[in-house]
């Protein structure tokens, strides 16, 4: 690898008469955010795998790059298999290694599979298997077995014919007839005795003696046992039993828990215990996450949530809907309309679908077509749209025609053009398609570019990468171009802070060109 500072500009445009007659050379420019050439580097591909890990690649060697890039670790391999920060999986001829982002050796490149915890690493050659555990700086073997795993929870979960077993645990010979994985806190043991729940230590916190267990979501489990049903909230030292019934307890899809008293709904149960309890309960059904109607025998229907009642029950509804800005979908005798807490009809059921309100307006459906009513109840965009998306920073993508356009809120067509799609970018801006091509918006709706370019990247404020055919350039908002669509690559190093372009040139170091420039003047 060679590193050469950026020549100033009277010597480079001096050499470069001679330069052209050498042969050229695969090489990378580094730029800082203002587009000023720092250096050049000569290699064959370089690779930002996060902020602290850069991979270059020459000739057959794999190096592992400082914040200068410069190598300062062969990585003995010949591709990068797998970064899951801070671990690096390097493959070769003979098979996997590890090395810690830092340069640090964990396996050598001999392994047929390595797998990543956090601090653990978890290596298999054949039927044997070593664990790496950084926080203790030792790697040790854990025997042969027919297969393990590397669980969520930290612990090896490892299997032979025998059974499973838990090699890191305090007794790694204790054999189990079955171990599932349940989250990053705890495992499931299912043996003839029953289900169990095993902790990070690899210890019971929960003795397998329980008929039924079903982990819910978190740390919460359903369980059952006997003739008796529980709620189970597991800790890392115990399980708590946060709420336990004689009578039957349902668990239904989602995960909906509801309990049944001498065969009567009753309740309607959270992980924790009792989310309402309620004579006359006919029908509970889920309308979102922990959303529920509840329906009662005087016909009434509620919108409960997990603090209570989002909506009291309301007479003569079908369905209450989640909603927003404190107002509620309702449907009555087939249409849609919005209600408050209360149950107040606010905007008449007229609508055959609808959305939740979003900056004011809500989406409503007529007819077919799409278009938006405010909280007065007035039809603020007529429904002309085959689709619409919720507002969001006073915009909306529709769709007419089979063509998307963007509207403001009081439905002006902001594009002159429409286009096959319009997608929201995380960054608020908006990416436009047609005929495999994309263009850009910003976030008030002023067309950057029209759809132009093969792929199209925002990396930061006034920096979008873009590419045309096989060639990279950089533009700003404007739409003009930083770097003109030239290069093989481009890539944003958000750890060094600096802008790295691949292109075709040959170096020569300075003295080099000091050299020939001589040479020329028959100095």
């Amino acid at each position: 690898m060679n590193i050469y500072p950026f020549l100033k500009t009277g010597l480079l445009a001096t050499g470069f008469t001679i330069l052209t007659s050498l042969s050229f050379a695969q090489s990378w420019e580094v730029y800082d955010q203002n587009f000023q050439l720092t250096s050049r580097i000569e290699f064959d591909h370089i690779s930002i795998l996060g902020e602290s890990v850069r991979i270059s690649s020459m000739g057959n060697e794999l190096n592992l790059l400082g914040k200068d890039y410069r190598s300062f670790l062969n990585l003995k391999g010949e591709s990068v298999y797998q970064y899951l920060e801070p671990w690096i999986i390097v493959k070769g001829p003979k098979g996997l290694g590890a090395f810690h982002e830092y340069g640090e050796e964990v396996f050598p490149l001999e392994y047929d599979d390595i797998q990543i915890f956090y601090t653990k690493l978890l290596a298999q050659k054949g039927n044997a298997f070593w664990v790496y555990d950084r926080v203790k700086k030792s790697t040790v073997s854990i025997g042969t077995f027919d297969q393990a795993l590397l669980a969520k929870n930290g612990q090896v979960i490892a299997q032979n014919e025998k059974g499973f077993f838990l090699p890191l645990s305090k007794n790694p010979g204790k054999v189990f007839k079955k171990l599932l994985e349940v989250n990053e806190n705890f495992l499931i043991s299912d043996e003839d005795t029953g289900f169990g729940l095993i902790n990070r230590e690899g210890e019971y916190i929960l003795e397998p003696i329980i008929d039924e267990l079903t982990h819910l979501e978190e740390n919460y489990f359903y369980a059952f046992d006997g003739k008796q049903y529980m709620l189970i909230k597991a800790r890392e030292e115990r399980a708590d039993i946060k709420y336990t019934s004689f009578h039957k307890i349902t668990l239904g899809q989602n995960n909906m828990m509801l309990e049944y008293i001498h065969g009567k709904l009753r309740r309607v149960m959270d992980n924790e215990g009792i989310l309402l309890d309620q004579t006359g309960m006919e029908k509970v059904t889920q309308v979102g996450y922990k959303k529920y109607n509840v329906y009662l025998r005087d016909k009434s229907v509620g919108l409960l949530g997990e603090g209570g009642w989002l909506v009291n029950p309301v007479l003569n509804l079908e369905t209450i809907l989640p909603g927003k800005e404190n107002l509620y979908g309702a449907k009555k005798e087939g249409k849609y309309g919005f209600i408050n807490k209360s149950g107040q009809i606010l905007i008449e059921n007229r609508f055959d679908e609808i959305s939740v309100f979003s900056e004011g307006l809500a989406a409503v459906k007529r007819n077919g077509l799409w278009g938006f009513v405010n909280k007065a109840d007035q039809i603020i965009v007529t429904p002309q749209f085959e689709e619409v998306l919720d507002f969001h920073n006073g915009l909306s993508v529709v769709k007419q025609n089979g063509k998307s356009n963007l509207i403001d809120k009081n439905g002006g067509v902001l594009l002159g053009n429409w286009y096959s799609r319009i997608s929201i970018a995380p960054d608020n801006y908006f990416i436009t398609e047609e005929n495999g091509l994309f263009g850009l918006i910003d976030a008030s709706g002023l067309e950057i570019v029209g759809p132009k370019f093969n792929e199209l990247r925002r990396e930061t404020q006034d920096k979008i990468v873009v590419k045309m055919g096989d060639k990279f350039g950089v533009m700003d908002e404007s739409g003009n171009y930083s770097l003109p669509i030239y290069y093989k690559n481009i890539i944003f190093d958000q750890g060094t802070n600096k802008i790295l372009v691949e292109d075709q040139y040959q170096f020569m170091p300075a003295a080099a060109v000091e050299k020939e420039i001589k040479k020329k003047r028959g100095v």
